[in-house]
């Protein structure tokens, strides 16, 4: 099963879109399987940054990323989201896998160039919660670019950074 979120509840149809960010990529459905569904367990917007520690990661990388915590995710998002996360409510669209391809296995992203119908649609809620019971770390700090800049500097693999734009820029 693969699945797509959405702040919108009622949407009947997905049309290919081209990526905004992306203007050579062609137009796509985006979808997410079972496995990585936790990543979007936030409101669309929220700037986050997901670690993965797995048998690979180095004893500087476990030390610098994971120190302190037993979990195999640790997910960061900034203090000021607290109240939204708390807040929001998604919608997990239910989609076959017939039609889409593997795009990135790292972030279990999956892509179709076919109009796409959802089978099934869940309301959800208690993301914070969620998180909790898939045994993954969620960690809050005032400001993302200090730990975005030490996973960019070291040879640290099993990473996501996603909708970094929103961050709270730097003051200099």
């Amino acid at each position: 099963m693969l699945y797509h979120f959405s702040e919108v509840s009622d949407i009947q149809v997905f049309i290919p879109k081209e990526k905004q960010n992306r203007a050579e990529f062609p137009a796509v459905v985006w979808a997410i399987d079972e496995e990585h569904e936790y990543s979007y367990y936030f409101p669309r917007d929220c700037p986050r940054i997901i670690c993965k520690k797995t048998d690979t990661i180095s004893v500087e990388n476990k030390e610098k990323f994971f120190k302190h915590s037993n979990a195999e995710l640790i997910v960061t998002v900034e203090s000021s989201w607290y109240p939204r996360i708390m807040n929001q409510i998604l919608y997990r669209y239910h989609f076959d896998d017939t039609h889409f391809e593997l795009f990135d296995p790292t972030a279990g992203y999956y892509i179709s160039d076919q109009v796409t119908k959802p089978l099934q649609i869940d309301r959800m809620d208690g993301l914070m919660e969620r998180l909790f019971k898939k045994g993954i770390e969620l960690r809050f700090t005032p400001n993302l670019y200090s730990l975005r800049e030490a996973i960019l500097t070291s040879d640290f693999k099993e990473f996501g950074i996603h909708r970094f734009n929103n961050a709270t820029k730097v003051l200099e």
